[in-house]
């Protein structure tokens, strides 16, 4: 199952970074507030134990070691369990996503340390999907995603339960208007892709376009206060392109992958759009391409390209250092679709690739383009 969504979550998490790399890297580390009782929390915990942990497992604390936790904290102690804390994100960003890792060592210290935080926690609600006891049964499943999200919760009330959680609140504490809607709405994402509680079949647009945003509009919105917006622009402003970039990019990644998820017995294309274009589970399921077929796949495209076109006119609200990296990302990406109409819209037998050279020519036409809007 991580084969299958981790995919799509890292390319969501990749034009994020993206979107990221060229925010300006003077800023210096915002000293965090003083949260002494969520650090002396975590401080009385070992980060390793609770990483190796189930998520939604975590004991809870004893009369004592509230007591305990409620006396007065040093200083110096809270800033060690705070920077544990980060350290310990950055390892595991590092080991599970190398490239993106690689790319957010560019952005400033508070922009890579917040965008650490939050992959870790998508990490983590990823991992909880795929672990062990989810394979249990749908039971236990949705006993753990029911406590993962109440933990959630908790960590924006200021009560972490691990090192983790508490870099997750630094980022909060720093990035006030980090929402908790998109977390809750991508714990629902994972679950639309899970045996037994999720789906393999979507009946129409609207409920594609509902995976679409969990899966990946929602990574947009977690990082947009990252990124922050230009001036006489708000986030709010910012959020419909930056929904539409992410359905953008999952139309594209579901069209290129149509073949891999047919041997999986996924079909993510909507079955009224099968339907009307003459276009069957079984042709899918067996790679059969026609003009039918061909017919569906120009339309999804030009589906991708009008939540492209939608998602560019929000470049110009975010923040001058952001756009063109922004802008690059959803035109690399696009690219995607130029491959599948080179290939005659085979996505069964042929991959849909763009190559580095390829992205980087790409450069200067994004770079005019954000120029435009100056």
């Amino acid at each position: 199952m991580l084969r299958r969504r981790m995919p799509r979550l890292l390319v969501c998490w990749a034009w994020a970074l993206v979107a990221a790399l060229c925010c300006g890297t003077s800023d210096a580390f915002q000293q965090p507030v003083r949260r002494a009782t969520a650090l002396r929390m975590v401080a009385s915990k070992e980060a390793s134990s609770a990483s190796s942990s189930p998520p939604a497992q975590t004991p809870p604390l004893s009369r004592s070691s509230t007591e305990e936790l409620m006396k007065p904290a040093e200083p110096s102690r809270e800033s060690a369990v705070l920077e544990a804390a980060y350290v310990q994100c950055e390892k595991i960003t590092s080991v599970f996503a190398k490239t993106f890792y690689l790319g957010t060592k560019l952005m400033s210290e508070k922009q890579r340390r917040a965008v650490w935080a939050i992959y870790v926690w998508c990490r983590r609600t990823d991992d909880l999907v795929d672990g062990p006891r989810a394979m249990m049964n749908s039971n236990v499943m949705r006993a753990d995603l029911a406590a993962w999200e109440a933990r959630l919760y908790q960590i924006w009330e200021g009560k972490p339960q691990d090192s983790l959680d508490l870099a997750l609140l630094d980022t909060k504490h720093l990035y006030p208007t980090l929402p908790i809607e998109p977390f809750c709405d991508m714990i629902q994402g994972m679950v639309m892709d899970t045996p037994d509680l999720g789906q393999d079949r979507y009946e129409t647009w609207d409920d594609l376009y509902l995976y679409c945003y969990r899966v990946a509009s929602t990574v947009g919105l977690m990082t947009l206060p990252v990124l922050g917006t230009a001036e006489g622009f708000t986030e709010e402003d910012a959020k419909g392109p930056a929904i539409a970039l992410g359905i953008a990019l999952q139309i594209t990644n579901i069209l290129r992958d149509v073949g891999e998820d047919a041997v999986r017995g996924r079909i993510y294309l909507p079955k009224e759009d099968l339907d009307k274009f003459g276009v069957s589970e079984t042709q899918i399921l067996n790679g059969v391409i026609d003009e039918n077929y061909k017919n569906l796949v120009k339309f999804e495209i030009q589906r991708a390209r009008d939540y492209y076109k939608e998602a560019e006119r929000g470049v110009a609200m975010l923040a001058p250092s952001s756009r063109l990296s922004v802008q690059a990302a959803a035109d690399m990406y696009g690219k995607i679709l130029e491959k599948l109409e080179e290939n005659d819209y085979d996505n069964f037998r042929k991959r849909a690739y763009v190559s580095k050279p390829e992205k980087f020519l790409s450069l200067p036409q994004s770079w005019m383009k954000v120029n435009a809007m100056n």
